[in-house]
């Protein structure tokens, strides 16, 4: 695996106790990621009415196996009445969702939710506190 492979930072939104759960993503998602994402996302999206936030903005390439593995988080969390997020300010992203009939499957952002709208710190995965 190279650096450039996807690493996962998770942090729960303070503030509120029902708050979502954020994946920041970084990196690639491609065959070589999706196994281990996949076992991650699906921990995340067993219980009743996950709120799922995937920050994507830190994704430097995704490819079919990465879209598969978009696709099984949304089913399970639609399974599970819940609710799963984008976050991507990636006009070429967009543009591959709605090439592949996928632009209204997700609800895709290009910010952070206001909820959670503190910054993750990278290395941590925790939020950065506001001064």
């Amino acid at each position: 695996m190279t650096e450039n492979h996807t690493e996962l930072a998770v942090a729960t939104a303070r503030g509120s106790v029902d708050g979502p759960t954020v994946v920041a993503l970084r990196g690639e998602i491609d065959l070589g990621t999706a196994t281990s994402l996949t076992t991650r996302l699906d921990a995340l999206t067993s219980g009743p009415s996950p709120d799922l936030v995937l920050d994507l903005r830190g994704v430097t390439f995704i490819d079919c196996a990465g879209l598969g593995v978009l696709c099984r988080a949304h089913n399970r969390v639609r399974a599970r009445a819940g609710r799963l997020r984008l976050v991507s300010d990636s006009a070429r992203f967009r543009r591959m969702l709605r090439m592949l009939d996928l632009g209204g499957v997700f609800e895709v952002a290009s910010r952070l939710p206001d909820v959670t709208s503190r910054p993750l710190d990278a290395a941590t995965g925790a939020w950065v506190a506001l001064r």
